[in-house]
């Protein structure tokens, strides 16, 4: 008769972890290459959003010189205008002597007439100044010295009297 070999108990036990040793291996190998493969993508991320936080930078500085280079046309452009502007404002000026004679006095005096024009647009009436002209003064200094419309004219009034509202 045939023999039989008895069983031992760890026998199914035995079979059982051999044919569960590849899929704990496989389980394994999987979880290994899956939390590699996400190291991976986390740095590629991270390299791009460096790449991106640089592009983003260079944007930036060109968008803010952008913005300057306009502001500065802008105020260039005011600038040329305002000064076209005066340009076109000019003081028509005129004068002559006036000599009054009376029985005892022989008086001479300069008489200094201006206005302000816009291109061709008077902007007033004629100023009329008189000054009393003593022998051997400049006709000239004295006309420049008595005009309504000049830079220094303006200037000293502006000292001397109350200041304008702008």
């Amino acid at each position: 008769m045939e023999k039989r070999k008895a069983r031992t108990p760890t026998e199914p036990m035995d079979s059982m972890l051999w044919m569960m040793l590849p899929m704990f291996t496989a389980a394994g190998s999987a979880l290994l290459a899956f939390y590699i493969m996400q190291a991976r993508l986390e740095v590629a991320v991270s390299k791009e959003r460096e790449t991106l936080a640089r592009a983003e930078a260079v944007i930036d500085t060109h968008k803010q010189q952008m913005e300057d280079r306009i502001k500065a046309t802008q105020e260039e452009v005011r600038r040329r205008a305002f000064d076209e502007l005066l340009t076109d404002f000019r003081v028509e000026e005129r004068h002559y002597v006036r000599e009054s004679k009376s029985l005892f006095l022989n008086r001479k005096s300069m008489v200094l007439q201006e206005r302000l024009f816009f291109r061709n647009i008077p902007l007033s009436n004629w100023v009329e100044h008189e000054m009393t002209v003593e022998e051997g003064n400049d006709m000239q200094k004295l006309a420049k010295a008595c005009s309504v419309f000049t830079a220094k004219a303006v200037g000293e009034r502006q000292e001397a009297g109350p200041r304008l509202l702008r």
